[in-house]
């Protein structure tokens, strides 16, 4: 079963969002994806603190957008985690250095999100701003997981 890790930072913010909007669109796939596979989409944070739920203005910039970030409670990445999955897409540079150097086995599956789209740069973290910064974010991500989708689906599945 394929199964992709979306990381940022504190788990809080921008891969919460990405893991519903990627689950989303994986579920609306459904029998279309490659071998009628059943596909795990989860995030973390590189400096989480287990347990928090997702950012209010995340939570509420989703919910307008038809999305439940209730359940959310941000994790941390360990090799347990790096070695279930077959996909991690980081949110920023620093996040995927970060995780290649630390789990330097699993390097090949580290990506940014926005490699999916031919792009090599963060997704801006909105965290302690304006709400209007969290409506950009969702955003990207929704605009890089749509454009990116036939890619994440050719890593993952390579990698499952």
């Amino acid at each position: 079963m394929p199964e992709v890790l979306v990381i940022c930072t504190a788990n809080i913010c921008r891969s919460p969002v990405a893991e519903a909007v990627l689950r989303s669109r994986l579920e609306e796939r459904g029998t279309d994806l490659p071998g009628d596979r059943e596909w795990r989409v989860t995030s973390g944070g590189t400096l989480a603190f287990p347990g928090y739920g997702a950012a209010e203005h995340s939570a509420a910039v989703m919910a307008e957008l038809g999305f439940d970030l209730s359940g959310h409670r941000s994790q941390s990445v360990d090799e347990r985690r790096m070695a279930a999955v077959s996909l991690v897409l980081c949110m920023e540079p620093g996040h995927k250095r970060m995780l290649q150097a630390e789990f330097p086995h699993h390097r090949h599956k580290v990506y940014l999100l926005t490699e999916m789209v031919g792009e090599e740069r963060a997704v801006e973290d909105p965290i302690g701003g304006p709400r209007a910064g969290y409506e950009r974010m969702v955003d990207e991500v929704l605009e890089l997981v749509e454009r990116g989708l036939p890619r994440i689906i050719e890593l993952a599945t390579r990698g499952a």
